[in-house]
């Protein structure tokens, strides 16, 4: 996935009352749901600043008819009003277009600053801003998957997921913050391992098709996953929601079942070793998204930690490659937050001041 370049947009303000330099409206937008929240950072003696969430929601995308309308929503007559917005999406916008077909409606970083007369929208990749978030976050609110104990924050990192898509970014290491590479590894083309592996890709696409990671490593890939293995055993499918594929495996009372989140497990460890090996990301592995925090106990009995680390010289490396698994919650939104404000005071003079002060205006 790709960081969306940023779209500043003079436009009418529907809302009066304050408007404060120091407050944001900042989104992290999936294609099942919407986390909202409103932002403002404090400066810190340290220099540098902290983050207060003042509000907070989660919206079902579906429920409404386009971002701006949940945005719209979420602010209601909320004061003091955002002089800005940064939104989390999953996806690649080329211009001012977003490419997703997870997504229930377009997204216009321009469409949104009109609509809701913010004068600038920022959209970034919600990875990337999960990354931001997860590099402030307290080891001690995640669960340990796999290798050593703790992640090294003087190395390259990768965080990753499987939600209603495949995100992944990369987190480098800086003197003062770190910086994080967006990627499309979700796009990327699957690769098979196992000669069930090789079985379960010609059922989904055949000799030539192209099939992404996101296909299988996914929630709705999941449901692609057993749909496969289903009909290579021929067995009649009897689950139709990845949830309830998760619950039986849990309940351990279906095979295919078991079998369909043990093939996702270790094809998920095959694919992070080939990306820790690709980005040198040895300082770590961030996992998140809306289908691994499910399925924790599976994820940790399966092959997932062989198949990370059996790529032949490298093993012994990757073997300690440390693994921990966090709570997606309020991370994208609270990313978002860290991205806009890191990036506001080089790219638009917010200075000490406005964090002292609000750098607040009346309209």
């Amino acid at each position: 996935m790709h960081q969306i370049s940023p779209h500043a947009v003079d436009a009418p303000r529907p809302h009066t009352g304050t408007v404060a330099r120091n407050v944001l409206l900042a989104a992290d937008v999936g294609g099942t749901h919407a986390r909202i929240g409103l932002v403002r950072a404090d400066a810190a003696r340290s220099g540098e600043y902290t983050l207060t969430t003042l509000g907070y929601r989660q919206y079902a995308c579906a429920d409404y008819p386009s971002l701006a309308a949940i945005l719209s929503a979420f602010l209601g007559d909320t004061s003091p009003q955002p002089a800005a917005a940064c939104i989390a999406c999953a996806g690649y916008v080329h211009g001012d277009a977003l490419v997703n077909a997870n997504l229930p409606w377009p997204v216009s970083a321009t469409a949104i600053a009109r609509e809701l007369g913010i004068d600038r929208v920022d959209v970034v990749n919600d990875f990337e801003a999960l990354a931001y978030a997860a590099h402030y976050a307290a080891h001690a609110d995640s669960i340990h998957i796999a290798g050593d104990a703790a992640l090294a924050d003087d190395k390259i990192r990768l965080a990753l997921g499987p939600g209603t898509g495949l995100g992944a970014a990369v987190l480098i290491p800086g003197s003062s913050r770190p910086s994080v590479l967006s990627t499309e590894a979700g796009h990327a083309a699957l690769a098979p391992r196992t000669a069930l592996e090789h079985a379960i890709l010609r059922h989904l696409g055949g000799e030539a098709a192209h099939v992404p990671n996101e296909r299988v490593l996914s929630g709705p890939g999941l449901l692609h996953l057993y749909g496969a293995l289903c009909a290579i055993r021929a067995v009649q499918p009897k689950f139709e929601t990845p949830a309830q594929i998760t619950q039986a495996a849990l309940a351990a009372n279906d095979a295919l079942a078991t079998e369909t989140v043990d093939v996702f497990c270790a094809w998920l460890g095959s694919l992070i070793g080939d990306l820790v090996m690709l980005f040198d990301a040895f300082g770590g592995v961030i996992l998140a998204g809306g289908v691994l925090p499910q399925i924790v106990p599976l994820l940790q009995r399966s092959a997932f930690t062989t198949r990370l680390a059996d790529k032949g010289v490298l093993h012994d490396v990757l073997a300690r490659v440390p693994v921990r698994l966090i709570e997606h919650g309020q991370l994208g939104v609270t990313g978002a937050a860290r991205w806009y404000f890191d990036h506001a005071q080089d790219d638009i003079g917010l200075n000490k001041r406005d964090l002292e002060t609000g750098g607040n205006t009346s309209v």
